[in-house]
């Protein structure tokens, strides 16, 4: 049960107090989970995580004015409950025009870049300035408008769609409307999008494809994995995994069998997928990746993989329908610098157009 109650709040201006009771159906739910419901009852669409700010930032009280202090609280029927609403939040990114943005199309809609290895997409924990948002919040059209509001950290990440790590070159598509965001997240939701990679990895690749779960690594908070031995132990919690789907192509064997350079193609886009399924599906990791790497055999493949100093994969190919428009649009960027030397490094030809 919900409804609007008169109390203003200083802190959040023109927003109202929800007046909230629990019901029996939703005893011993913790409170977070439940909060979202009951919101969503009484017309506000906020994330867990929002919720959870709120909590912190003691805009979540019980009926007597006690703040809830515990965002796992297990709430009993006919509880009362009193939420102020906090106002959007709008983005913390800063303009920065000493970020290096390589814009290969931009309309009144969207702009796709080239990033180059090294640039983090969007501000977060260890990474709060010189990210790629910063640079683009400093070019005139487009502005932190175009963020999320059911995203708690969309502030931080205005119309982001979807990522490349850090240290993966190419391209990338961001919107600059809330209409041509919700168009593009649709297509990659429908797998519509067209996303194909250039990897150069260790050992002798071959044609596959694979189609695992994938979710957090048991044994490390940074690493992905898909590979799941519920046998080791039976009576432990089953993971949180998502379906991930990578066509790999090989293009070229390099360095008598010691390299390979693969085209991988995603149906699905979880985090690090290529890079994992490169080194728990097909045993051929990629050169110069920290995080999934193994040292090779192969004394030039490793010198040049060392070199590199970071994993050499490149998003070479973004295609999708115009969000707006409706027009087919797709585009193809070769690998930078130092993917090309270490391709070159290792005897790698590219076939050369024929002549018309």
């Amino acid at each position: 049960m919900a409804e609007k109650g008169s109390d203003k709040s200083p802190e959040t201006g023109p927003e109202e107090t929800v007046r909230l009771e629990v019901g029996p159906e939703h005893e011993r739910t913790r409170a977070d989970k439940l909060l979202v419901t009951l919101l969503a009852a009484a017309g506000h669409q906020v994330t867990r995580a929002e919720v959870q700010r709120w909590i912190a930032e003691g805009r979540v009280k019980y009926a007597d004015g006690a703040p809830m202090t515990q965002k796992r609280a297990m709430l009993t029927a006919d509880t009362q409950l009193l939420v102020e609403p906090a106002p959007p939040q709008r983005s913390e990114a800063t303009p920065d025009r000493s970020v290096p943005v390589e814009v290969v199309y931009e309309d009144s809609d969207l702009i796709v870049v080239n990033k180059q290895a090294g640039l983090v997409v969007h501000p977060a924990k260890g990474h709060w300035q010189g990210t790629l948002v910063n640079g683009l919040l400093a070019r005139g059209g487009f502005a932190a408008d175009s963020a999320d509001p059911r995203d708690s950290a969309g502030h931080l990440r205005p119309g982001i769609v979807h990522r490349l790590d850090k240290d993966t070159s190419g391209l990338l598509v961001v919107a600059k409307s809330s209409a041509a965001r919700e168009g593009l997240k649709q297509q990659f939701a429908d797998r519509s999008i067209e996303r194909s990679y250039l990897a150069l990895v260790a050992g002798r690749a071959r044609s596959a494809r694979y189609d695992t779960p994938h979710g957090r690594h048991p044994r490390s908070r940074v690493r992905f994995t898909s590979v799941f031995d519920r046998a080791r132990d039976p009576d432990a919690e089953p993971p949180k995994t998502r379906r991930a789907v990578t066509h790999v192509e090989l293009v070229a064997v390099l360095a008598q069998g010691g390299a390979s350079l693969v085209r991988c193609r995603l149906e699905t886009g979880r985090t690090h997928q290529i890079r994992v399924h490169l080194l728990e599906q097909a045993a051929t990791p990629i050169l110069g990746d920290a995080l999934y790497g193994k040292p090779s055999s192969n004394a030039r493949v490793q010198q040049i993989s060392s070199q590199l100093g970071r994993q050499a994969l490149h998003a070479a190919v973004l295609g999708f329908v115009h969000p707006m428009t409706g027009k087919p649009l797709r585009w193809q960027v070769p690998p930078p610098r130092d993917m090309a030397d270490a391709l070159g490094d290792l005897g790698y030809e590219p076939p050369t157009k024929p002549s018309t």
